[in-house]
């Protein structure tokens, strides 16, 4: 792995074993990207003059001459010869918007600095090339950071810009990354959606204009999610090239891409300029997200890999980031709001009956909240349903073998509240115009120290008085009415960031207070569902649908970035709750074990047989977890393009893996097509373990291993465990 600058070329390479990065300096002034795949050795001169449909003479560039139009760079600013958005846009004083960045300066950096206030990737064994341009006429400076790592194929890229002149400086555009691609016939894949179906992937031939997918409900979203992938034509799971991006970041976002007149192709992610501003003071600095860009030649699944391994060696970050993962029960499905102790304590029983680790009391435990109309803020013990207390009931859930965890929704109040009724200014709202709810609920404001430091307060005490080993952190709606009471009106534009780095500050204090409890995001099911919050927590609540067949969609499009170790997954009852199907205690067992393991229904409502039968899931979910969870990751089938799924995962030495198919509807007198697995020893021979066949790994790869129980019933799965002879 090495970062070089080849002077005589103006060229700046970025290499690891696999794959290279290379950008140029036009005239010695401007970085033009030149190339990004597997690595090369260098790129020679007469090829790096292919760079413009002018000719032009490097040494004597002149933007008169050539313009930046037409070029593909990789910090494009708007106003000043480029027509096309760019990563930068600022307002002078004198309200003209125009920057000349040149190149001022580069350094090479061990390793990678964190990022002042937002979560980023760590940064052992990496390299970080730091360039520097600056505006002569405003004194503006920008630092452009590339960090690469060894043991994967992602370069994190992201932006400081940097007041150096008298004069304040307005930023209404700062993205994290910019890519122009001079390849035709590129395809542009999304995750977009809604709550219970967070995440369906989408593909469509890119085309001259733009396209892509952003958010502005200061949240990542369900509608859609911090990502997306250009891909050469004919690109499936296993072949072809990939260009991904990622966005470490929770709030509002746009990953956009553009072709121009020249078929030149511009994509770009960051925050989405959108209702966002930043007053720059001299002196001071604006800090963008990081951004992660993943290159694939081995398709959809390679860049899925690649992924997964910067959430595992260098994402998650807590003592549970590599272990196996409690089994819980939650109770939310099981009593919504309507319980009381001795409900929790049957349930609880019961769970331990069932062999199950963890129980989670959701929803309901604080304030007055019989429903969700009120007692958002007021995080006291609600006496009425638990007359000792969390202290109490915990005691006796730990008495039983059993962990406990906790709900907790700290973003949150609810006009019906103690809190509100003393600081009505806490949340965010638009001056005196309506109050929009959502959920019966307002969005407390996280810009405000004050307010950050109260829900620190609150939580952490809720939590010691709790004992709590799990904490299931939600937030239930997006942003609206937007206006803070503490930002005056040249800074209200600020609010969404700066939402999400009061988020950052105030999470973050929580999680390090209690260093032992596994702390799982969710919001509104998959809501949040970004590289940042995985960061402090190393598990996500994958979505509130939990039908099997649903639960196969949401968490195949999932698994293009996440691994199944940050997917919360649970077996609920049937009729499932969302959409009413009802499917095999088996298949929404062996779907849950996609992710981490879990239940959500009423255990005391089961009979012994079924109580008898999760315990030997149970115990079949601890024999492989951490296969299931840390293995690496194949899909095989997608349930976006026929009427079944499928997937597996292998461990590092290629000797065992886990194979899971779901078929949907039966269909008769249909003959099942052998299913072909993937990431197997071709030179080893392995056994099915519950059914004793032998089969060699690479006529399981190149022909197939045989289903059954495609015309048997509809969503039935078959599950197989290979272990080489």
């Amino acid at each position: 792995m090495y970062i070089t600058y080849d002077d005589s070329l103006r060229c700046f390479h970025l290499c690891n074993d696999r794959v290279s990065y290379i950008f140029r300096l036009a005239g010695g002034r401007y970085p033009l990207h030149v190339y990004w795949g597997p690595r090369v050795r260098r790129i020679r001169d007469d090829l790096l003059t292919r760079l413009s449909p002018y000719n032009y003479n490097d040494d004597t560039f002149s933007l008169h001459e050539t313009p930046l139009d037409v070029l593909p760079q990789e910090c494009p600013v708007f106003g000043g010869g480029d027509m096309r958005e760019g990563m930068l846009d600022v307002i002078h004083a004198d309200g003209t918007r125009m920057l000349d960045l040149q190149y001022a300066a580069y350094r090479i950096e061990e390793g990678k600095a964190p990022l002042p206030g937002m979560p980023s990737a760590r940064g052992e064994g990496a390299k970080t090339l730091v360039l520097t341009l600056r505006d002569a006429l405003s004194a503006l400076e920008v630092e452009l950071h590339y960090t690469i790592w060894p043991d994967m194929d992602i370069i994190a890229r992201h932006m400081r810009v940097t007041n150096g002149g008298s004069a304040n400086v307005l930023i209404e555009r700062a993205l994290s990354a910019c890519v122009d691609f001079e390849k035709p016939g590129l395809s542009l894949t999304t995750l977009s959606g809604a709550w219970a179906r967070e995440r369906q992937m989408y593909t469509r031939p890119v085309v001259p204009g733009d396209q892509g997918t952003s958010t502005c409900r200061g949240a990542s979203s369900v509608q859609t999610s911090p990502f997306m992938a250009l891909s050469t034509m004919g690109t499936d799971e296993a072949c072809g090239e990939v260009f991904a991006f990622a966005l470490c970041y929770s709030g509002s976002f746009t990953a956009s891409v553009t072709m121009d007149q020249h078929y030149l192709t511009r994509a770009m992610l960051g925050i989405n300029p959108f209702n966002f501003s930043w007053d720059l003071a001299p002196g001071s600095t604006f800090v963008t997200p990081e951004a992660y860009l993943c290159y694939s030649s081995e398709g959809f699944g390679g860049m899925s890999r690649q992924f997964h391994t910067l959430v595992h060696e260098h994402i998650t970050n807590s003592k549970y980031a590599k272990t196996e993962r409690p089994i819980l029960c939650n109770n939310w499905e099981a009593t919504y709001f309507g319980f009381n102790e001795e409900k929790l304590l049957a349930l609880a029983s019961r769970a331990k009956d069932a062999d199950i680790d963890l129980f989670v009391l959701d929803d309901g435990w604080f304030g007055h909240r019989d429903s969700d109309n009120s007692s958002l803020g007021d995080w006291y013990d609600d006496t009425r349903k638990l007359p000792g207390g969390l202290a109490s009931l915990s005691e006796k859930i730990h008495a039983m073998g059993l962990k406990f965890g906790l709900w907790v929704e700290p973003e949150m109040i609810s006009p019906d509240s103690d809190l509100y009724r003393a600081h009505p200014d806490w949340c965010i709202h638009a001056g005196d115009y309506p109050r929009i709810e959502a959920r019966n609920q307002l969005v407390l404001d996280l810009s405000r120290q004050d307010v950050r430091d109260y829900m620190v307060g609150t939580i952490s005490d809720a939590l010691r008085r709790g004992n709590v080993d799990y904490v299931k952190w939600d937030m239930n709606r997006n942003i609206n009415c937007w206006g803070s009471a503490r930002l005056d009106a040249a800074h209200q534009r600020e609010l969404g960031h700066r939402y999400i780095l009061g988020l950052y500050d105030m999470m973050g204090r929580i999680v390090r207070q209690f260093p032992d409890v596994l702390f799982e995001s969710c919001a509104g099911g998959g809501g949040r569902f970004d590289l940042a919050l995985m960061t402090m927590m190393p598990q996500a609540w994958t979505s509130d649908d939990t039908d099997a067949w649903m639960r196969c969609r949401i968490q195949y499009g999932t698994s293009l970035v996440f691994p199944p170790s940050v997917m919360g997954a649970h077996v609920s009852a049937v009729p499932n709750h969302q959409t009413h199907r009802s499917t095999p205690l088996e298949t929404r067992a062996a779907v849950a074990m996609g992710g981490t393991f879990g239940y959500e229904l009423d255990l005391t409502k089961l009979p012994q047989e079924e109580i008898d039968q999760i315990r030997g899931i149970n115990a079949r979910v601890r024999s492989m977890q951490k296969l299931l969870l840390y293995g690496t990751f194949y899909r095989l089938r997608s349930p976006f393009n026929g009427n079944d799924c499928a997937w597996m995962s292998v461990s590092e030495d290629k000797r065992e893996a886990v194979v899971t198919h779901v078929n949907a509807q039966a269909c008769p007198h249909t003959k099942p097509m052998p299913l072909r697995l993937a990431g197997l020893d071709p030179e080893l021979d392995y056994v099915d373990v519950d059914s004793g066949r032998i089969y060699g790994g690479d006529e399981l790869m190149y022909h197939g291993m045989p289903l059954r129980k495609i015309d048997q019933g509809d969503y039935l799965t078959t599950q197989v465990v290979l272990r080489a002879l």
